[in-house]
């Protein structure tokens, strides 16, 4: 199966950033990449903020691993955490 690679960056009210990326089925909608951002944040920063156009981009296609499969055969997606998430 092959899905899409979307890198978002949103900025902590607290300072400083996060960087992640939004994996999720090729096919899916790109208001549906928003929204699946925008619920990562709520939990993770416990903050009511949505990820925005401006902050999510469209990165590759790349052949599903396993890490991934089970989270996005569950939720729809997967977040993988980079800068600032740790």
């Amino acid at each position: 199966m092959e899905v899409a690679v979307y890198k978002a960056y949103a900025k902590k009210k607290a300072g400083g950033f996060l960087h992640f990326d939004i994996i999720v089925p090729q096919e899916t909608a790109f208001t549906a990449v928003l929204a699946f951002g925008s619920e990562f944040l709520l939990g993770r920063l416990q903050e009511d903020q949505s990820v925005t156009r401006k902050d999510c981009r469209f990165c590759y296609t790349t052949e599903i691993i396993p890490r991934w499969e089970m989270k996005i055969a569950q939720q729809g997606y997967y977040i993988h955490e980079s800068q600032g998430c740790h």
